[in-house]
């Protein structure tokens, strides 16, 4: 994992766990071990995560799409999944908002290199207790699973004024009507082709099949009641969107 200076702050959860994130290793001395999740679709970079975590945790298992990241982790029933964002087959939103329907208890990390505002909204909206960045450091990132664990709220210090400007309302984008009724994914694809992208280069930068891509374009077409290529780009244009 990337070494870095990203330090994770959060919102103390129910009353009377304020505490500091420093007394988490401690409280968990004695206890079963947590068990954590991983969703990444970047197989070096799981194999990194599981050196760095598996001394503390118990890692239940790992998937690299989102149809591995829902089966796993409902069949693993993990006390914390760490979570990426964008993800073959469908964005991490996706993947909460599933396994949320039968499991309501797991509770999600959101780890991203992504610092897109409408990314973490998106996910916190679908119910992830946090979001942290991937220049995040191994000890804080063990800090931040334990306080999502005991119920915290935690972000990367950058993203936290995101989710309080969004839960003000001052944040257009993601609290658009029209927008709020695509998925993750067809957001990204969305934003691909507004700015100009061909179906095969979409495909290739998000790890696609070019029918895949066609088939979010036509989705969006019909959500947003558009008709071509050159008004998606429009809409998006309005909206600030590229």
């Amino acid at each position: 994992m990337n070494q870095g200076r990203d330090q994770a702050v959060g919102a103390p959860g129910p009353a009377g766990e304020g505490a500091a994130a420093g007394q988490g290793a401690a409280a968990g001395q004695g206890a079963s071990r947590t068990r954590v999740f991983l969703v990444d679709d970047h197989r070096f970079f799981l194999s990194g995560l599981r050196a760095e975590l598996g001394a503390e945790f118990e890692i239940v298992g790992d998937g690299g799409d989102a149809e591995a990241a829902v089966e796993g982790v409902r069949r693993t029933e993990p006390d914390v999944v760490l979570l990426d964002v964008h993800l073959p087959g469908g964005g991490g939103r996706s993947v909460i908002e599933a396994v949320h329907r039968t499991r309501p208890e797991v509770r999600f990390l959101a780890l991203s290199v992504s610092d897109a505002a409408e990314d973490v909204i998106a996910v916190i909206r679908a119910g992830a207790r946090g979001y942290v960045t991937k220049s995040i450091s191994p000890a804080d990132l063990a800090a931040a699973i334990r306080r999502v664990r005991d119920g915290d709220a935690v972000f990367s210090p950058r993203l936290a004024g995101f989710v309080l400007d969004a839960f003000r309302g001052r944040l257009d984008g993601p609290v658009d009507p029209e927008l709020d009724q695509l998925t993750t994914r067809e957001q990204e694809v969305l934003r691909h082709i507004a700015r100009g992208y061909t179906y095969k280069e979409v495909a290739r930068r998000l790890h696609l099949s070019v029918k895949t891509v066609e088939t979010h374009v036509s989705s969006v077409l019909r959500k947003l009641q558009l008709s071509s290529r050159h008004e998606l780009t429009r809409w998006a244009t309005d909206r600030r969107l590229v």
